[in-house]
Order: structure tokens, then C-alpha cells, then sequence
């Protein structure tokens, strides 16, 4: 495990054995764990409990503050990560150190309400359900104060969710679940760690688990700064597509097939338009130079080279992404690997038409289409290759 525990983990605990264990995968929340302690305690009274702090080395030191807690309470247990950071190798880490046999997983930001937790327990104890999800959507749930952009990313994030993975719950957004340590034992070695949605690993690579959920009351965050950017959407994206295709398939290539698909439609748009408003019979040296189609497509093309490099900049290469005074010239490299794609795209489609590739299978008109996508198929693979090799994973080094 990457993780390294304390002193405040290292030492003996109480001898009694927790009957749950709640997991708070945490980063910069120092603010939020004081009440987040108590606030479990008072809702587990009674229920033999431990409650495990999973922190990412935390800027703002909240494994330290969770540390200085865990001098005065027993049942509290912290460790601090110093290697592969994210929320589900967070999780696990914290399920990898738990003694009990019913594992709960609650954010730190006080949004999830712990009042619920004694119910989760129970179902899952009594041998009556496997997983039990903390769900904002079902019967006793709701979203609290949301803004209507927070509503609608959520209910696209989760209509993806029901449509691709099928998965039997309301809320597969929750991060706000508990399983049972068979549950964990069974599905945690199939799991990417990457991933951001924790439970969707869980519901999504087992199909035969036993899943319940439990409506509750979304709050507002009081301290600190929400995750939710254009990199958990991001990781949310390439975590669905990876439960649905599998690890053979690179997700984040699709992601970049994805966006091609949309820099096509924006060539498409712009050469239509053009064409609709004569855009190459403007009286210009340039459009003296070349034809009518020519200027048009020119044009598209560079628009959509350029929708291409924000795209890929901005989702696909989230992580590696360049800002500021370096666009310019990473645009211009791009620029050229775009120039080069095509290249090979008019050549491979200029000579699988010269020597009558599936000529006399299909005919003029369909061979046509099926040599310009094979052409258009290399170009990809190759641009590919170009930007991860030269752009963006010299970036990443």
C-alpha cells in the first residue's frame, strides 16, 4: 500500500473490534474534520465504530489535525498518502486498514449527512444487502441548494451512468455508500484505483451484488472549496468508458476519438457556411489564389484544427495540459501534427483510389466512403501517436 501511517495509526488500539468502519477520503479539509468526527460519533452512539482519515498530504494539514484528534480519541485513525493521489486509491487504502465488517465511505466536506449511517449499518449487517447508497434521488433524498448547472451536470453524469452501465440505483453519482467486507473482498482487486466515482467501480464490475438505498438530504458546503471541475468530469468520463469497454481499450483514446468526432462537426459547419455565403469569392489575394471548394475548405480546416487543440488541451490531456505563455507554441506544434495527419489522410485515400481498392466490390460512389475513412482512421492513429509522443506526454515528463 503506498500509504504510510502515523504515529496516531501506529499506535495500540482499544481491543474492542468496531462492528463499522467509516472512510473519509480527504483533501484540504482541515476545517471540516473536527465536525466530521463528531457529528459520526454522535450518529454511531452506541454502535462499536472507527473512523479512518485517508489524506492526500493535504497543503492545508488536515492529516495533521486529524492527528492531533486521534492523541484524545481511540476510534480514530489516520493516515497520510504520499503517493498515487485520488479519491478511490484514497478509499481503498482506508478499506485496506479497516477492522470491521461493514465499510462506510463519507466525504469530508459535511455535505453527506451522517444521521443516516446507524441504517446503512443495519442493512448491510443483517445480511439483508450488500451495498447501501446514500442516495440524494430517492425516497427522503434530495439536492438541497443546487444550482440548476450543478443539477443538470449531475443528471447528464447520471442519465450516462443508467443508459451505459445499467447500473440499479437512483444516485450513482453518490459518494456516500457502504458495502460489506465479502462485497469489498470479492470486487476491490478488479477495481481501478484511478477511477473518481468509487461506487460505480463497486456496482459496475459486480452484477450480482445486493443494493439498497437510503434517501438523505444533501448540505451546502460551509468551508473550504468544492472538487467538481472539468477533471472530475473528465475522470468521470474515463471511468464509465473503461467499465464499458474494458482496460484493453485506452480510454482516454476514446476520448480523443471523441473529440475528433466533434472537430469534424465543426468543419462540417463552417465549410457549409462558408460555402452558403460565397465566402471564397471575396475579393482577396487569397481567394484569387484558389477555387471556390478549395477556400472554403481551407478555411474549415484550420478552424477546426485550432476547436481540435483547445479540446484535447482543455479535456483529453487534462492533467498535462499547457497554459498561459506556452499555448502559443504548443498550438503551433499541434498545428504542424495536424498538417501531417491530413498529409497521410489525402495520401492513403489518394491511393487506395489509384489502384481500385474495393472498387468493383462496392462501386464508385461507397468505395469512395470506405477508402476516405480508412484514410481517415491512419490520420487519427497517427495524430495520436504525434501528440502523446511529442506534445503532450513531453509535457507530462
Amino acid at each position: 500500500m503506498s500509504a504510510q501511517p502515523p504515529a496516531a495509526e501506529r499506535r495500540r488500539h482499544t481491543d474492542v473490534v468496531p462492528a463499522i468502519s467509516v472512510i473519509t477520503p480527504t483533501f484540504n479539509e482541515a476545517e471540516n474534520i473536527p465536525e466530521l468526527v463528531r457529528s459520526i460519533h454522535a450518529s454511531l452512539n452506541g454502535i462499536p465504530h472507527e473512523i479512518i482519515v485517508s489524506d492526500d498530504d493535504s497543503p492545508d494539514e488536515t492529516w495533521k489535525v486529524a492527528e492531533t484528534l486521534a492523541e484524545s480519541d481511540e476510534s480514530l485513525r489516520v493516515i497520510r498518502r504520499f503517493h498515487d493521489p485520488g479519491l478511490s486509491s484514497a478509499v481503498l487504502d482506508g478499506m485496506a486498514t479497516a477492522r470491521s465488517d461493514v465499510l462506510a465511505v463519507i466525504d469530508a466536506d459535511l455535505q453527506h449527512d451522517p444521521a443516516i449511517l446507524p441504517d446503512m449499518y443495519s442493512r448491510i449487517a443483517s445480511g439483508e444487502l450488500d451495498v447501501v447508497v446514500g442516495s440524494r434521488s430517492t425516497a427522503g433524498g434530495g439536492y438541497g441548494d443546487w444550482s440548476w448547472h450543478r443539477r443538470f451536470v449531475s443528471w447528464v453524469a447520471t442519465l450516462i451512468a443508467r443508459l451505459l452501465l445499467r447500473v440499479p440505483v437512483s444516485d450513482p453519482m453518490s459518494g456516500y455508500f457502504a458495502v460489506s467486507r465479502a462485497a469489498y473482498e470479492k470486487t476491490a482487486p478488479d477495481i481501478n484505483p484511478k477511477g473518481f466515482k468509487i461506487l460505480l467501480e463497486f456496482v459496475g464490475r459486480n452484477r450480482n451484488l445486493r443494493i439498497g438505498e437510503i434517501g438523505y438530504e444533501f448540505s451546502n458546503r460551509l468551508h473550504g472549496e468544492t472538487k467538481l471541475n472539468r477533471s472530475v468530469i473528465r475522470s468521470y468520463l474515463l471511468g464509465v468508458a473503461e467499465l464499458r469497454v474494458g482496460r484493453q481499450v485506452n480510454p482516454a483514446f476514446l476520448l480523443y476519438v471523441l473529440v475528433g468526432i466533434a472537430g469534424l462537426l465543426v468543419n462540417s459547419a463552417v465549410f457549409t457556411l462558408l460555402e452558403a455565403l460565397n465566402f471564397p469569392e471575396v475579393n482577396t489575394g487569397l481567394n484569387k489564389a484558389i477555387d471556390p471548394i478549395s477556400g472554403s475548405f481551407l478555411v474549415s480546416v484550420q478552424v477546426s484544427i485550432l476547436v481540435l487543440f483547445i479540446l484535447n488541451n482543455e479535456f483529453t490531456f487534462w492533467e498535462h495540459r499547457y497554459r498561459g505563455f506556452a499555448l502559443a507554441p504548443a498550438f503551433g506544434v499541434y498545428w504542424v501534427m495536424s498538417l501531417i495527419g491530413t498529409g497521410i489522410h489525402v495520401a492513403v485515400f489518394t491511393s487506395l483510389q489509384n489502384i481500385g481498392f474495393l472498387l468493383n466490390v462496392l462501386g464508385e460512389g461507397p468505395s469512395r466512403v470506405a477508402q476516405n475513412l480508412i484514410g481517415a482512421t491512419i490520420a487519427l492513429v497517427v495524430n495520436w501517436y504525434l501528440n502523446t509522443t511529442y506534445l503532450w506526454r513531453r509535457r507530462q515528463v
